[in-house]
């Protein structure tokens, strides 16, 4: 194993042991290394998301198990997104064109991952057994169908699971508190990710030979983030120097 290969499975473990510890499966993490490495949108693309559907299928079934999640929010942001991620997935933008749109979402994420968002929790928002939608927040069921697809048509042209996206609005709008959403994002990036794959259906041959390395190195980190993750884990200065990686693969991208 040369050492640049050992560099990308080191990125993929830290990677997904952040991302999974706040319901994220870490796709525009995977895109970021791999823009460093100059891996092309047509292997990066399915290789991200092939990623993202073990790691945020670990997150979801460890917060859920706990009680982190709400199928009345889930469902309507599922149902519109899984139809326009496949539909995402299934376009290839020019290399052009998906330079910059990947380089403007890394730069979001870098400003995700470094700042927290305030929500609007509960006193006892830990416990599983708390109602994460306040009584006094509803949540129009158009609205977050509109809000879905959006997400699942921006997701499946980059190749990423819309989990970066979707937890700051729940946590802004107050329509869920910080743990539910993790849990709820994991769930979210999971099916989006299955539908952006199955869309990008044409590059999956152009998956890299180590991938199942990969996914094991992926799901080993999947594991350790979001059971710390789901009962408590603070990532502060560690979720900021990701911010960092992120920020300058962006920056590369739209510069170069």
């Amino acid at each position: 194993m040369e050492g640049f290969e050992i560099l990308i499975l080191a990125a993929i473990f830290l990677v997904a042991v952040l991302y999974s510890s706040v319901g994220h499966g870490g796709g525009s993490g995977y895109l970021a290394v791999m823009a460093f490495f100059a891996v092309a949108p047509t292997i990066s693309r399915p290789t991200a998301l092939a990623l993202n559907i073990f790691v945020s299928g670990i997150a979801a079934i460890q917060f859920y198990r706990r009680g982190y999640f709400d199928w009345k929010v889930f469902l309507p942001f599922a149902i519109g997104s899984i139809p326009l991620a496949f539909i995402g997935g299934w376009i290839n933008l020019p290399v052009a064109y998906y330079k910059y749109l990947l380089g403007f979402v890394l730069l979001f994420a870098a400003f995700r991952l470094a700042w927290r968002f305030k929500s609007v929790e509960q006193p006892n928002e830990g416990r599983a057994d708390n109602n994460n939608l306040d009584s006094d927040v509803s949540l129009p069921i158009w609205l977050a169908l509109l809000i879905g697809g959006l997400i699942g048509i921006t997701s499946g042209l980059i190749g990423v699971g819309g989990g970066i996206f979707l937890t700051p609005i729940l946590l802004l709008t107050g329509w869920s508190a910080t743990r539910h959403a993790a849990g709820i994002s994991a769930a979210f990036v999971m099916v989006n990710s299955v539908a952006g794959l199955t869309g990008n259906d044409q590059n999956a041959a152009n998956l890299p030979k180590g991938v199942l390395i990969w996914i094991s190195v992926a799901i080993i980190g999947g594991i350790i983030g979001s059971t710390l993750g789901s009962k408590y884990f603070n990532t502060i200065v560690l979720r900021r120097v990701l911010a960092s990686v992120l920020l300058i693969a962006g920056a590369k991208l739209l510069l170069t």
